[in-house]
């Protein structure tokens, strides 16, 4: 109910979003994904799209001043307007409000490679917004989120999840929480780089 809740609030910034992105390139709207949810499920997930058309064929992360990225869709990441499309997803049942942030299968796999725990996070239902998000960053690195979605994994409760709403909506106006990857970066780093 939440998030047909949300879609009604959000129908507005959802029509001008669209009506923006179609102006700009005349490209489609929306765009999906594969990505993992519980037990390796796999499922395509919504979002508008917010770089140029079939700018990611290739698995990778945005990069800082990454030039895929239109102009709409440098606003509408920034304001996270491009996630709303996800809400459909949890009306579907491919998702849930808080939990880990799905990744995609090929980046996943990329992951497990170096740190195979990461396939823990799989326990439990991908989420719109989780501890990752609120208390890490886009760029944050696969142990890291590792981590802090242990920790939610852990502790979740109806009390939590509030919690997390509540910050994420907080750092919706952080810029610095949408930072990129490194140029030289296709995933963010699993291992600390040594000096």
């Amino acid at each position: 109910m939440l998030s047909l809740a949300g879609l009604i609030i959000a129908s507005p910034f959802m029509l001008i979003t669209a009506i923006a992105i179609k102006i700009e390139d005349g490209g489609h709207i929306l765009y999906k994904q594969k990505r993992l949810t519980v037990d390796r499920k796999e499922f395509d997930i919504y979002k508008f799209r917010s770089m140029r058309e079939n700018s990611e064929e290739v698995a990778q992360l945005a990069k800082e001043g990454d030039d895929r990225i239109t102009r709409v869709g440098a606003v509408i990441r920034r304001f996270r307007i491009d996630e709303i499309p996800q809400l459909f997803n949890i009306l579907k049942g491919d998702m849930t409000i808080v939990g880990p942030r799905p990744e995609r299968p090929e980046i996943a796999k990329q992951y497990e490679e170096e740190l195979p725990e990461f396939a823990m996070r799989l326990k439990v239902k991908a989420g719109l917004t989780g501890y990752a998000q609120v208390y890490g960053k886009y760029n944050t690195t696969p142990l890291d989120k590792l981590k802090l979605d242990l920790i939610y994994i852990s502790q979740r409760s109806l009390m939590v999840d509030f919690k997390i709403i509540f910050y994420t909506v907080k750092i919706i106006f952080l810029p610095e929480s949408t930072e990129g990857i490194a140029d030289d970066q296709t995933t963010a780093s699993v291992m600390t780089k040594k000096s």
